[in-house]
């Protein structure tokens, strides 16, 4: 089972006993963390997608480290403008291990109709879509060789007709 939540402004997939960096959150190593900004659940072919949230669904895991990332330079540089600021700078972070995805209860599904197919009347639809833009390709290539043959022709004939033109050397 696997779940993609959102922590710190960016959005991560992690699964059960996963070992996520995320960004910095106040929390003391040791510390139990629930994430309920839960996007999507999964498991195995049932995926769960929230729009924008899966409702009841949360995700939980336990602060394994407080730290910091490597260092980044930054150079600033304008050329010919006597311009150079140079300096470093080191993300915090915080790594959570994921000790269990709870996946909420009812999932959202398209509307059924009379026919017991879900989203039915917009298949169709597509199909249709699909079929023109098909036909439209057959028609323009078979334009296109009608177009390359008549030009093969032409030029054959042009070749025979300066062959019947042009003077014998013997």
């Amino acid at each position: 089972m696997y779940a993609v939540f959102r922590s710190g402004g960016k959005q991560y997939r992690a699964a059960k006993g996963d070992v996520v960096r995320l960004e910095k959150i106040e929390a003391d190593e040791g510390a139990t963390i629930e994430f309920d900004e839960v996007l999507l659940v999964g498991d195995g072919g049932d995926v769960k997608v929230g729009s924008p949230l899966v409702s009841g669904g949360s995700v939980s895991g336990k602060v394994v480290r407080q730290g910091k990332s490597r260092k980044v330079s930054v150079v600033k540089f304008k050329r010919r403008q006597n311009y150079l600021r140079q300096g470093s700078h080191r993300q915090f972070f915080t790594e959570v291990e994921i000790t269990g995805i709870s996946g909420g209860g009812s999932t959202k599904t398209a509307p059924k109709d009379e026919s017991g197919d879900a989203a039915a009347p917009s298949k169709p639809a597509a199909k249709k879509k699909v079929a023109k833009k098909a036909a439209k390709k057959t028609a323009k290539k078979a334009a296109a060789k009608k177009t390359a043959s008549k030009k093969t022709a032409k030029k054959a004939a042009s070749k025979k007709k300066a062959a019947k033109k042009a003077p014998s050397k013997d």
